[in-house]
């Protein structure tokens, strides 16, 4: 089984994986709740969804009329101000056909404009906030994508006391020196304040090239040979108290499971370099500082 950890201060002992069901989102029923039970059978008790993952909201209805107190639920919502923020948060309710989440994040909250809206009076943090005092949401959490990401996230944290963050962490993005740094600040200070550390991207390979015929159920290419794979997996759980969310790409669902479970058995001696000779042969950064420093498609 998958083994599980304190998710911050939430008070819920979460998987170490946390089932990222934007892979459900463009399924049709049937495939969708098989893929539920795969991930069930697993041992993950945390979903993460979102308002804008396709029909992925929808999807988790059904499985959630009879099993909710069986997950943590987290959902995320893009609006920077209080009016959409809210709308948000009670769409994603009625898709769910849920009284309550237990995690709203506000969805890759890396520029300093979206973020000066969200923070403002009438900003999405006090319709969070509000959404909560109401008891539609338990916790607030922030998420992000890019070579910001860690040191916006430090700044949020500054300013209100979320109970989780979620950003990348793998071989490639922390070759990059300020990234590796601000991370290591983030991380420090997530322990000392309790708050859950969710992480990204473990397989992913690179941006999609032109002309590439791979099926794209991510933005970027992942890896899919199942060692490197284990090795991606293994190079974030052997960090105590890092989460890794799944990938959008439910295909690769079983091979990130059994790695899992086999990070239970110890991790090669290694394996940092084995990680490396993975990502030196066919890897790529996905974000290049002053270039391509986000989700730019």
């Amino acid at each position: 089984m998958i083994s599980t950890h304190p998710f911050g201060k939430t008070g819920h002992q979460s998987s170490r994986i946390i089932f990222g069901a934007a892979a459900i989102g463009g399924m049709r029923q049937e495939k969708a709740d098989s893929t539920i039970d795969m991930v069930r059978n697993a041992g993950i008790n945390h979903f993460d969804t979102a308002a804008s993952y396709g029909d992925s909201e929808l999807r988790l209805g059904d499985f959630l009329q009879d099993h909710r107190q069986d997950v943590f639920l987290a959902s995320k919502t893009g609006d920077r101000d209080g009016a959409g923020a809210r709308r948000s948060i009670e769409q994603s309710l009625e898709r769910m056909r849920i009284d309550q989440l237990d995690l709203i994040q506000f969805h890759n909250l890396a520029q300093d404009s979206d973020w000066d809206t969200l923070m403002a009076p009438g900003g999405a943090l006090e319709a969070a906030k509000k959404a909560k005092e109401e008891g539609l949401v338990k916790f607030i959490g922030v998420t992000g994508h890019g070579n910001r990401i860690a040191e916006m996230h430090l700044k949020s944290l500054a300013e209100y006391d979320f109970a989780s963050v979620l950003l990348p962490y793998f071989h490639s993005m922390l070759q990059d020196d300020q990234y590796r740094e601000e991370f290591e600040t983030l991380y420090n200070l997530c322990v000392d304040k309790g708050v859950a550390i969710q992480t990204i991207k473990a397989i992913a390979k690179r941006r999609w090239r032109e002309g590439d015929a791979s099926p794209k159920f991510s933005w970027y290419e992942p890896y899919r040979d199942e060692d490197i794979i284990e090795r991606a997996v293994h190079f974030v759980l052997r960090r105590e108290h890092l989460f890794l969310n799944s990938s959008s790409d439910a295909t690769l669902l079983p091979r990130i499971i059994a790695a899992a479970e086999s990070f239970n058995e110890g991790v090669a001696e290694d394996l940092d370099d084995l990680v490396a000779e993975d990502n030196a042969s066919e890897g790529e950064s996905l974000f290049v500082r002053g270039i391509s420093d986000d989700v730019v498609l």
